[in-house]
């Protein structure tokens, strides 16, 4: 059965209603969109971006397997959710350790700051 969502419905006006099951879909996942197997990898290349390196020439980047990006930040004039913002939101829930291991702050330091840079920078990552 082909069951469509009615966006006009009242209940869908509230955008916090719609985020909030956004942000509890992919906390949910038994994977996070960002696979665990990539976390390790996600936080050297930012660690090696803050030190001022580059993405190292002819490997494979920790995104080149993961699908293409939405656009949301394209509309951020509209919706006010610059990469930053959107990176504050899902950075740990989209990338986390497939254990609760380490300095949970600095992880969610290191989470936020990898979402935006994949938001910010998509077309060299993708």
């Amino acid at each position: 059965a082909d069951e469509r969502l009615d966006l006009d419905d009242g209940r869908w006006e509230d955008i916090h209603v719609v985020t909030g099951a956004l942000k509890l879909f992919f906390r949910e996942l038994p994977e996070p969109l960002l696979p665990f197997g990539h976390f390790h990898k996600f936080i050297a290349a930012i660690t090696r971006r803050r030190e001022g390196g580059e993405r190292p020439g002819g490997g494979e980047g920790p995104a080149d397997p993961l699908p293409p990006p939405r656009r949301v930040i394209e509309h951020k004039e509209e919706n006010r959710m610059s990469a930053q913002s959107i990176a504050i939101v899902f950075g740990p829930t989209l990338l986390r350790p497939a254990s609760e291991e380490g300095n949970m702050a600095m992880h969610t330091v290191f989470q936020t700051q990898v979402v935006e840079h994949i938001l910010s920078h998509y077309g060299y990552i993708f």
